[in-house]
């Protein structure tokens, strides 16, 4: 069948859908939790929405206890899996558009979730429903799992492991092109101290895999020779920040560049340069072996610069630093290639802290092991031939990454999509990537993916 072809009739009712879903502010809010919603009110009422979509197209549907959701299709007992995310990350700040509204503009959407992952979602439920409208016959049964708390943990897919049916292979949309057969391992690692230090408060960062875009720090008093340093420092590391009076003291301001911390030198990191000018400039032993552990992003102070075989470089990102009353905790976002495991992570930071004059304890939060799937296997040569066939990309091959995506949750899973490897910007504005401000893709893109993912549904189901 002609998928590109049909795929136009789509179009409109594509975006209005995927407004729906992006007008919803479906982030984790504990506060407004339920029974119904495990994970606050918004990813509750984006399952809603979601789950109202495939009952308005004749799907099958269930609801997973406000964890996740299933849209079915077929009755076969052997099943394709498709898993995508309906929670998004913070808006944070900056933004030209509208966070919350999907704004088409100069062939690009823009709006938070349209890349991660409420657009390729949906691109994934349009590729099904074009299958089901057009009666194309398949052999096995394909669920569309849609999970609510993806960027906090994937504590909805661990839930739905233990209370509903796992798909036999399938792929996840919420990455790359071509096909991304190995992920690195996640962990996060704490670091407490009960030093003395001069920072008085210091409440950075919001998620800790978002690299810290802006932070800040109280200190009791500063000079004029330190107001005249931090002009400095900001000038000679291009950044931007502020001195204000405040109630408690002194805050000092730095705008550093958020990112994925998957990518952290896609970032600048304030609470980093924070920690670095206090270190310096208030002769502050805790900011300065702080920072002397965390400037690297390739963990080089703890002798984790590796460089894996599959999966590439080990990546360190700072995503949480929380220091009041001389209790300090920074929270750090760890990417590691399967030749390396978190324990090990863990040695190698403690040894790092033996030689620093802080008391520093390092504590293991959570550990994500690696994923992996064999390169040559059916589900990666099935789904290469897909992605060839409509990109003529003969070039670019499978591939690891270092985010981590709901495919290490289940076995014979791949990333798949809908990032092109070759994509060259087609617009003078600003598009920003997942967890960045003006969060945007190319609607053709994202319409070609439905293509893609109704030929891959047909490849490994039909």
């Amino acid at each position: 069948m002609d998928f590109l072809n049909l795929v136009k009739e789509y179009e409109s009712s594509y975006l209005e859908d995927l407004n729906t879903l992006v007008s919803i502010h479906s982030i984790r809010d504990l506060s407004t939790k339920t029974n119904s919603a495990p994970f606050g009110q918004g990813p509750r009422q984006a399952l809603d929405a979601f789950l109202e979509m495939g009952k308005r197209d004749g799907f099958d549907t269930k609801d997973i206890d406000g964890y996740a959701g299933v849209i079915s299709y077929g009755e076969q007992k052997d099943t394709v899996g498709i898993l995508g995310h309906l929670d998004i990350v913070p808006i944070g700040e900056d933004w030209s558009k509208e966070p919350l509204k999907v704004t088409l503009d100069d062939g690009y959407v823009f709006g938070r979730g349209v890349m991660d992952d409420k657009g390729p979602t949906l691109a994934a439920y349009y590729a099904l429903k074009l299958l089901k409208d057009h009666r194309v016959p398949l052999k096995k049964r394909v669920m569309l799992i849609a999970g609510c708390d993806e960027e906090s943990g994937m504590e909805c897919i661990q839930y739905y492991k233990k209370h509903a049916e796992i798909p036999q292979t399938g792929f996840v949309p919420d990455a790359d092109f071509p096909v991304i057969y190995g992920e690195k391992g996640g962990a996060h690692v704490t670091l407490s101290s009960k030093d003395d230090t001069v920072i008085k408060k210091m409440k950075a960062g919001t998620r800790p895999n978002i690299v810290i875009g802006k932070a800040d720090c109280i200190v009791p008093s500063i000079t004029d020779q330190q107001k005249e340093q931090f002009e400095f420092y900001l000038k000679t590391n291009d950044l931007k920040g502020s001195i204000q009076e405040v109630e408690e003291g002194i805050q000092l301001h730095i705008d550093g560049i958020f990112s994925h911390a998957a990518w952290p030198y896609n970032g600048v990191n304030a609470a980093l340069h924070l920690l670095n000018f206090v270190g310096c400039a208030f002769n502050d032993t805790l900011s300065s072996d702080l920072y002397s552990l965390l400037k690297d992003w390739q963990g080089k102070p703890e002798h984790l610069n590796i460089d894996g075989e599959y999966m590439g470089f080990l990546t360190m990102s700072t995503g949480i630093v929380d220091i009041e009353n001389d209790q300090t905790s920074v929270l750090i976002d760890i990417r590691y290639p399967n030749d390396i495991d978190a324990n090990t992570i863990v040695e190698r930071f403690e040894d790092a802290c033996k030689a620093l004059k802080s008391n520093i304890e390092v504590h293991l939060d959570s550990d994500m092991v690696p994923m992996f799937v064999d390169p040559s296997s059916p589900l990666v040569t099935e789904l290469m031939n897909v992605y060839q066939k409509y990109t003529k990309d003969m070039f670019h091959g499978p591939k690891t990454i270092g985010g981590g995506t709901y495919a290490r949750m289940f076995d014979n899973f791949v990333s798949f999509g809908p990032e092109l490897p070759f994509e060259e910007k087609s617009t003078e504005q600003f598009v920003g990537g997942p967890h960045q401000r003006d969060e945007g893709a190319k609607l053709a893109n994202l319409i070609q993916a439905i293509a893609i993912y109704a030929d891959a549904i047909l490849a490994l189901a039909g």
